[in-house]
């Protein structure tokens, strides 16, 4: 595995700015709130050919902060930091040493890892000594002047870090993500995701509680079962977009899209205490908009004590997945674990079904078997006709379908041939593409 290095601090003194400037990268949120990151985020870094995983994690408040998220995010901070070959501690030079860097200083002494402390936003290299000397009274080290924003003493900073790197880090250049799947987990805010995420990985990576909209960003991590890589995104909680009223709500919605374009598989988690909604509907519209295979997870199901609140539940997912009676449904409890097991494979079988192949004879064997049939579209004395088919993609599947008038090809229609073709195909948990395109008469004669 690629070395890790910490970023660590207190509330807004800009780690994720230095996680941005250090992975090149814009997926840190940056905000002027205190507390816009909450669980540790992993991006890929690279210095001198050297490549590590940067951490970025949030604020670290005293023990006595009123905030109900203070402690979890110490304790993913710390986890963080644990784990890591080398420690970023980040403070304000423009505010000066505050009482919570005492309390993170105090922290990071008794865990024995090399620490970095780096004096940030002194954006005036002639003047960037004038604020260092009460920085050693913290404890950890001579300080480092550095300016997130501009760059300023980033470059010394990282030959420091990879300079601590023992040798067995240097791996041969490997493709991670040749023939890993990737499952976004995606839902509603407070739909249980975290904590499903954390029970399919097995370790407490996000931060789990009862407040809607707890986790802001997506986080990856990459998880070996059977043989098979799995990269597991935990996004943040999907929104209305009139209901987005913070910046921060909106990024991570953003960031969660993100997600979604970038999955092989939608792990779509319903709230079964309340059933399915629109919302949920739409959420699972966007996943089949971007070509994921789509599995529904009716979460809390061990909160339904009686027949009636099944019933409805099941109701609505029938009512609301109108656009998606492929996707299979499993019932699970996050909280108690069961039939989170069951997940993997249907998420293999529906990765398989997206990347499927139909040959060509396959296909035209149901085109003569459909027209032998009968059912087509009429207007006038113009007759529907589809003289061939071919498989043109995958990931979702992809067909194209030859036919003398396009403008006759019906929603109805549409929606008749996709069913033809899944009683005889499968694409089980995968959305599929019809494509129609013209075929003139005089390109047919000679067939049959």
């Amino acid at each position: 595995m690629k070395p890790i290095v910490a970023v660590v601090g207190r509330p807004n003194v800009g780690k994720s700015t230095l996680v941005n400037r250090i992975a090149q990268t814009s997926e840190a949120i940056v905000h002027e709130s205190r507390g816009v990151t909450r669980d540790r985020s992993y991006y890929d870094a690279e210095w001198n050919g050297r490549e590590f995983t940067l951490v970025d994690t949030g604020g670290i408040e005293p023990l006595k902060s009123e905030d109900v998220f203070s402690a979890p995010i110490r304790d993913q901070a710390l986890a963080a930091a644990e784990e890591a070959c080398a420690i970023l501690f980040v403070v304000d030079g423009t505010t000066g040493i505050t009482e919570e860097d005492e309390s993170v200083a105090r922290m990071l002494k008794r865990i024995k890892k090399p620490v970095f402390l780096l004096v940030n936003k002194l954006d005036n290299p002639a003047r960037e000594n004038d604020n260092l000397w009460e920085f050693y009274s913290l404890g950890v080290g001579d300080p480092l002047p550095i300016s997130a924003l501009h760059g300023h003493g980033t470059g010394d900073l990282l030959d420091e870090i990879v300079a601590l790197f023992p040798d067995e880090y240097e791996l041969p250049d490997l493709d991670i993500d040749d023939g890993m799947l990737s499952v976004a987990i995606i839902g509603r805010p407070n739909a249980g995701k975290s904590s499903l995420f954390n029970k399919m990985i097995g370790s407490q990576r996000s931060i789990v509680s009862d407040v809607a909209g707890t986790t802001r960003d997506a986080i990856d991590t990459v998880v070996e079962r059977n043989g098979r890589l799995y990269r597991m995104v935990d996004t943040a909680g999907i929104r209305k977009k009139s209901t987005v009223y913070e910046n921060i709500e909106y990024y991570s919605m953003v960031r969660g899209l993100r997600a979604i374009d970038r999955a092989d598989v939608a792990l779509l988690v319903i709230d079964s205490s309340t059933g399915m909604t629109e919302q949920d509907q739409k959420v699972a519209n966007i996943a089949i908009e971007r070509g994921c295979a789509l599995v529904i997870l009716l979460n809390k199901w061990d909160l339904l004590t009686d027949d009636n609140a099944r019933q409805h539940v099941m109701e609505s997912v029938d009512r609301r997945l109108t656009l998606a009676p492929w996707a299979s449904v499993l019932r699970i409890s996050a909280l108690t674990g069961r039939s989170v097991e069951k997940i993997w494979a249907l998420a293999d079988a529906a990765a398989a079904a997206r990347s499927a192949r139909v040959s060509t004879s396959a296909l035209n064997r149901l085109l003569t078997e459909m027209r032998e049939f009968g059912h087509t579209v009429v207007d006038g004395k113009r007759r529907l006709r589809m003289h061939y088919a071919t498989q043109t993609g995958t990931e979702p599947p992809t067909f194209t379908f030859f036919v003398n008038h396009t403008d006759l090809v019906s929603d109805s229609y549409r929606r008749y041939i996709e069913n033809r073709m899944r009683d005889a195909f499968g694409f089980a948990g995968t959305p599929i593409r019809l494509r129609f395109r013209k075929k003139d008469t005089r390109d047919t004669k000679g067939e049959k």
